[in-house]
C-alpha cells in the first residue's frame, strides 16, 4: 500500500485511470440534468479494488468544491465515506482526514454521517468462514491492523470535535446504536467497548453517558449468568480436564467455549460463554479506571474524584436497583480500594440512602446490603471505619426500635420494615467476617465495644430481625455472640423455626409445599469474583470468607451451623439464596495493581462523615 502511495506522489497525478470528467464538471452536469458522469463517479469511488492514488487523486478534487457538496448530493457523500481509507498508506489517511474535516466545517448537515463512519469501524471488519458447507459472517479478530485502525479513527473523531464543538451532542445516539449485540465474540465487544472508553478520554463531557452505556450491556451479561450455573459450569470442565475425557482441540471451534490447553492462557479463560465476555470486558473497564486515576504510577486525587462521581452516578441509576448482580459492581469497590476517602465516601452514600425515606425501601434495602457486604469483604477497610460504620447502624436501630414499640405494628413485618431488617442483617454480617479484627489487640476493650452495642436488645425486639434473616447468617451470627456472651440467640431461632409458614410452589408434577429460607430476598453484593482474568485484579483486594475451627465453637454451636451452611471454599451463605422465581411471595411488594495512600491509613473513624473525601 505505501508503495503505491510514493509512486504515485512521485509522478503526474493526470496518469491516474479514471472515466467521466472532473468532479467538478460532474457535479454542474448534476445540477443541470445529466447523470451519466454522476453515475459513473460514485461507481468508481465503490471499487472495491480501487488504489491509493485513485483516493488520493479524487480526495484532493473533492476538497477543492466541499463547498458545492449540499444535501442534493448525499448519496454522492455516503459512497466517499464508504471508502476503504483505514489502514492505507499515510498519504491516504492524511488526506481522508483533511476532506472530514474540510467537509464537516462546509457541511454540517453530513456531521452525523461522518461519526456514524468512524464509529462504525470500532469493531474487526466482518468475513465469511465456511463451516460445514455453510457460510458463517464473523469478526475478523486476527487483522493485524487494527490497533492502527482504531488510532485512525480516533484521529478522525478529534479533528471533527475540534472543527465542530457541538459533536459531543450528536455522540451518544450513534454510539448507542453501534453498540453490538451481547452475544457477539468476545473480541468484538472488547474493541468497541475500548474504544468507547478512549472517546471518554478526549471527550470527557461524554465520560458519564459512555459508562453508563458500557455497564447497562453488562449488566445484561452478568444477569444472564447467574453465580450458580457458572459455578456449575467451571467445576464439569474441571471433572472432565482431571478425567480424561475430553479430546485435544475439542473447544477450538468455538471462541466462546472453554478453551482446556495448558499454560496460562487456557487456564485463564472461562467455561462459561457468557461469563467469558463478561471477563473480558471487566478486565478492560478496570484498566481504564486504573489508567485515568493514575499518572506516572501516583494516584491524581482530582482525577479520582472526578471518576469516582461518574461512576456513583451509574452505580445509583444501574447497578444498585438491579438483582442478582454478581460482577459488575466489583468497578466500584476496585476504584475505592485506591484511597481510603473513597471507600468512606462510598460507605457515605450508602448510609444515606438507607435511612432516606424519601426513596423506595427496595433502594433502601439494597443499600444496607451493600454496605454490609463491603465492610465484610473490603480488607483495605481499617478496623476504624468498620466501628464507624457500627456506631451510625446500631443506634440507627435502637432508634427505629424505640419509634415502633409504642405502636400496633410492632411485630414481625417485612414489608413495613424491610430496611430496619436488611440493616440488621447488615450488621451482623459484618459482624461475623470482622469480629476478630474488632477484638484483636486489646480483648477486654473489644468486647467492651461489642458489648456496648446492645445487640441484645435487637435481637430481643418484638420486631423478631432473626425471623427474616438468611438461616447462614443467624447461625453464624449466633454462634459468635454465643462464644463472647454478647446474646444466645438460640431460645428465639428455635422459636421461630416452629412457627415458620410454609410457601407453596407449584411445578408440573403438582403442588409442593417448601419452606422460604429468604424473605428479604437477600442479596450479598460483594459475594466471591468468579471471572478469572478480571479477578486477579479483585484478589487481593477481597476478604475471603475463613470458617471458624471446631475448637473455637462448642459441639452444639458447630452442628447447627454445619446445618445451615455448606462452607465451600469461601462462601458459607452457599445454598442459603434460592433463585426468587422459584418461589411465590419472595419479595414483600416490592489493568494490574491498586494504590492505597499511606496517609490515609488511621484516618478518625467518622472522617467520612464531615467531608466527602
Amino acid at each position: 500500500m505505501e508503495t503505491e502511495g510514493r509512486d504515485f506522489l512521485n509522478s503526474p497525478p493526470m496518469k491516474t485511470v479514471r472515466f467521466g470528467g472532473s468532479v467538478v464538471s460532474t457535479l454542474h452536469k448534476f445540477k443541470q440534468g445529466d447523470t451519466s458522469d454522476y453515475e459513473l463517479l460514485k461507481h468508481q469511488l465503490a471499487d472495491p479494488d480501487i488504489k491509493d492514488a485513485q483516493i488520493l487523486n479524487w480526495l484532493q478534487e473533492f476538497r477543492n468544491c466541499v463547498t458545492q457538496l449540499s444535501k442534493d448530493h448525499e448519496q454522492l457523500i455516503y459512497v466517499v465515506l464508504r471508502l476503504p481509507w483505514l489502514g492505507r498508506s499515510p498519504a491516504v489517511v492524511e488526506e481522508y482526514l483533511a476532506f472530514l474535516s474540510n467537509l464537516v466545517s462546509a457541511q454540517t448537515v453530513y456531521l452525523r454521517s461522518c461519526l456514524k463512519m468512524v464509529v462504525s469501524n470500532f469493531t474487526p471488519k466482518r468475513v465469511k468462514v465456511c463451516e460445514g458447507g455453510v457460510d458463517i459472517s464473523d469478526s475478523d479478530d486476527d487483522d493485524e491492523n487494527l490497533p492502527g485502525n482504531f488510532d485512525q479513527c480516533h484521529q478522525a473523531l478529534q479533528l471533527i470535535a475540534r472543527y465542530v464543538p457541538s459533536t459531543s451532542r450528536f455522540m451518544m445516539p450513534i454510539l448507542t446504536d453501534n453498540f453490538p449485540f451481547v452475544q457477539k465474540s468476545s473480541r468484538t465487544l472488547e474493541c468497541y467497548v475500548h474504544n468507547l472508553l478512549r472517546v471518554a478520554v478526549y471527550i470527557p463531557t461524554l465520560r458519564r453517558d459512555i459508562l453508563e452505556l458500557i455497564v447497562n450491556r453488562m449488566l445484561k451479561l452478568d444477569v444472564s449468568a447467574p453465580r450458580g450455573e457458572i459455578e456449575e459450569v467451571e467445576e464439569n470442565a474441571v471433572q472432565k480436564e482431571v478425567k480424561g475425557e475430553q479430546e485435544e482441540g475439542l473447544f477450538d471451534m468455538d471462541e466462546d467455549v472453554c478453551s482446556v490447553k495448558s499454560g496460562p492462557e487456557g487456564s485463564d479463560r472461562m467455561c462459561h460463554p457468557v461469563a467469558e465476555r463478561l471477563d473480558t470486558l471487566m478486565a478492560v473497564l478496570l484498566a481504564f479506571i486504573k489508567d485515568v486515576c493514575h499518572v506516572n504510577g501516583c494516584l491524581d486525587v482530582e482525577r479520582t474524584k472526578d471518576l469516582y462521581r461518574d461512576l456513583i452516578c451509574v452505580f445509583d441509576k444501574l447497578i444498585l436497583p438491579t438483582h442478582g448482580s454478581c460482577h459488575i459492581q466489583y468497578s466500584v469497590f476496585y476504584l475505592c480500594s485506591f484511597r481510603l476517602a473513597l471507600a468512606e465516601a462510598f460507605l457515605e452514600h450508602l448510609w444515606r440512602l438507607l435511612q432516606s425515606p424519601s426513596h423506595s425501601a427496595v433502594i433502601r434495602q439494597a443499600s444496607a446490603g451493600y454496605m454490609g457486604s463491603f465492610l465484610a469483604r473490603a480488607n483495605f477497610l481499617p478496623v476504624a471505619t468498620v466501628r464507624a460504620c457500627l456506631d451510625l447502624l446500631v443506634p440507627w436501630l435502637h432508634l427505629y426500635i424505640d419509634s415502633q414499640d409504642s405502636r400496633s405494628r410492632a411485630y414481625c413485618d417485612i414489608a413495613l420494615h424491610g430496611p430496619f431488617y436488611s440493616a440488621c442483617q447488615a450488621v451482623f454480617y459484618t459482624l461475623i467476617f470482622r469480629h476478630g479484627d474488632l477484638l484483636k489487640g486489646d480483648m477486654g476493650k473489644g468486647l467492651a465495644y461489642l458489648q456496648g452495642l446492645n445487640l441484645e436488645r435487637i435481637v430481643m425486639c418484638q420486631l423478631n430481625p432473626l425471623k427474616v434473616c438468611l438461616p447462614a447468617v443467624t447461625n453464624m451470627f449466633a454462634a459468635i455472640t454465643r462464644k463472647y456472651q454478647l446474646v444466645f440467640c438460640y431460645t428465639i431461632i428455635e422459636r421461630n423455626n416452629r412457627h415458620v409458614l410454609p410457601v407453596v410452589r407449584t411445578s408440573v408434577g403438582g403442588d409442593c409445599v417448601s419452606t422460604n429460607t429468604n424473605p428479604l430476598d437477600s442479596f450479598f453484593p460483594f459475594d466471591p469474583y468468579l471471572l478469572k482474568r478480571s479477578g486477579k485484579l479483585i484478589e487481593p483486594l477481597y476478604q475471603v470468607w475463613e470458617e471458624p475451627a471446631d475448637a473455637e465453637m462448642d459441639p452444639v454451636t458447630t452442628k447447627r451451623v454445619r446445618q445451615c451452611s455448606d462452607a465451600d471454599e469461601d462462601d458459607f451463605l452457599r445454598g442459603e439464596t434460592p433463585e426468587s422465581k422459584e418461589v411465590v411471595g419472595m419479595t414483600p411488594g416490592s489493568y494490574d495493581s491498586h494504590l492505597r495512600s499511606p496517609s490515609s491509613v488511621g484516618s478518625p473513624p467518622i472522617a467520612f462523615l464531615q467531608k466527602p473525601f
